[in-house]
């Protein structure tokens, strides 16, 4: 049956407006101790699904698979070894869904030569009608890079690069061409082309001053990674300054990661850090960010079942979604 698009949803390809919007990273398929609810260790594609179909349906801006290739095993207890490819897994939900933008948050892009990742998603974009947001980050397991011929020590400049070259390699013409140190490319086609124009939205991930350079500079958006409500004012007070150095004046989103929430009163301990209670309370805090200038909220909710989960999703949507618009 074909989903009815929400009101908080934009067409497909365009910038939402009147925000802040609200996204969420997928569960299951990546399970660092860090976030994971225990249930995740079970769950497989159809609770994917389940999840994906449910932001769909309540106004979830976008969904959000991150990358790792490969964990080794001094790192395995923390992060675990469960990294889904966020381009398969992406390009299974899109076909599975009408509405709600796919976000790589993030894609460690310095893996692989720029060409191969526009092609990837690219094609991800053409197939998902224009829903790709490319989110791109550093990385930051050595292991990792080695394995795959990749430098670590220079992942910072080879990612400014890769960034450089991707926006050329997504945008409109079939025979890109980009020069720079590392890579270069000319007379070589490739389609599909995106579906979005000119290219994609292109996100800066990271919360160093690196990737907040990175992110000014290059980036239509910025994803940080783990700021404190009362560090954010100066970091996005950096940001502008350094877009305005740059002479950056384009559409720009500032995204965050809240807290994890829980609507209503939970029967169960769900940590002292969740923010919970009624819609009222919680889009009374998370306005707070878009005080800040934040465009959009990266969301999570704290569920002991994949069902806890999307009828959490679809409480949030139905009833804090609406009480954040303008």
């Amino acid at each position: 049956m074909e989903h009815q698009q929400h009101p908080r949803h934009p067409e497909p390809g365009t910038e939402p407006q009147g925000g802040p919007v609200y996204g969420m990273q997928l569960p299951v398929q990546s399970q660092s101790a860090l976030y994971a609810e225990p249930w995740e260790t079970e769950a497989g594609p159809e609770d994917l699904l389940a999840v994906a179909r449910t932001a769909d349906r309540h106004g979830f801006d976008y969904i959000a698979c991150c990358e790792h290739v490969a964990i080794p095993r001094r790192l395995a207890d923390a992060m675990s070894t469960v990294w889904y490819d966020p381009v398969a897994t992406l390009a299974y939900l899109a076909a599975a869904t009408d509405h709600v933008r796919l976000l790589s948050h993030v894609a460690v892009v310095a893996l692989r030569h720029p060409l191969a990742t526009a092609k990837q998603y690219a094609t991800l974009d053409q197939l998902s009608g224009g829903r790709l947001v490319l989110g791109v980050g550093a990385g930051h397991v050595r292991e990792e890079f080695e394995a795959l011929g990749a430098d670590f020590a220079a992942r910072g400049a080879v990612l400014d690069e890769t960034v450089d070259a991707l926006k050329a390699a997504l945008g409109e013409e079939e025979y890109p061409e980009f020069e720079g140190k590392r890579f270069s490319f000319r007379d070589l086609g490739q389609r599909p082309r995106p579906a979005q124009r000119p290219r994609p939205p292109l996100w800066v991930g990271g919360s160093s001053p690196a990737a907040v350079r990175r992110a000014a500079r290059r980036g239509d958006g910025w994803l940080p990674q783990g700021d404190k409500r009362t560090e954010l004012p100066a970091k996005i007070g950096t940001l502008r300054r350094l877009r305005q150095e740059a002479g950056n004046d384009g559409p720009f989103t500032i995204g965050t990661i809240a807290e994890p929430l829980y609507v209503g009163t939970p029967q169960w301990d769900v940590g002292r850090r969740t923010l919970t209670g009624t819609p009222e309370r919680i889009a009374a805090s998370l306005r707070e960010y878009a005080d800040m200038g934040v465009d959009q909220i990266q969301v999570r909710f704290r569920s002991r079942s994949r069902h806890e989960l999307t009828d959490q999703m679809a409480a949030f949507g139905d009833r804090v979604g609406p009480l954040l618009r303008d």
